[in-house]
């Protein structure tokens, strides 16, 4: 069975890092491109970062460029998050498919997500 799981989530203070780890059992992730997403309660759900399965990133939201780095090795990809404000709140959620461009669509692995908050 392919599933993901997210780990490294947290409570932290406005300024602070945190990384997150999104790993595989079931399947070689290497194979496959990897997306980041974050949902606020009472928001929608947004696409925080992509990866490719060959290390290209194709993207990151607007709103963490310069902050968060996506990464990945073998079988986990990673999300450093760096200078976390109040407004990355959210639960972060991992979902793997053959191209960035397909990774948000419900046929791809999803993971259960892990929660993030940052408060002073």
């Amino acid at each position: 069975q392919k599933e993901l799981a997210e780990s490294g989530g947290g409570l932290v203070q406005p300024g602070e890092s945190l990384r997150l780890s999104c790993a595989a059992s079931g399947f070689a992730l290497n194979t496959y491109a990897v997306g980041w997403f974050r949902q606020a309660p009472g928001k929608e759900r947004e696409g925080v970062s992509c990866i490719r399965n060959d290390g290209t990133i194709t993207f990151y939201a607007d709103s963490v460029k310069g902050r968060f780095t996506i990464s990945r090795d073998y079988n986990t990809v990673y999300l450093q998050m760096n200078s976390l404000k109040p407004e990355d709140t959210a639960v972060y959620i991992c979902a793997a498919d053959v191209l960035c461009s397909t990774v948000s669509e419900r046929r791809a692995i999803w993971g259960r997500g892990t929660q993030v908050t940052v408060s002073s």
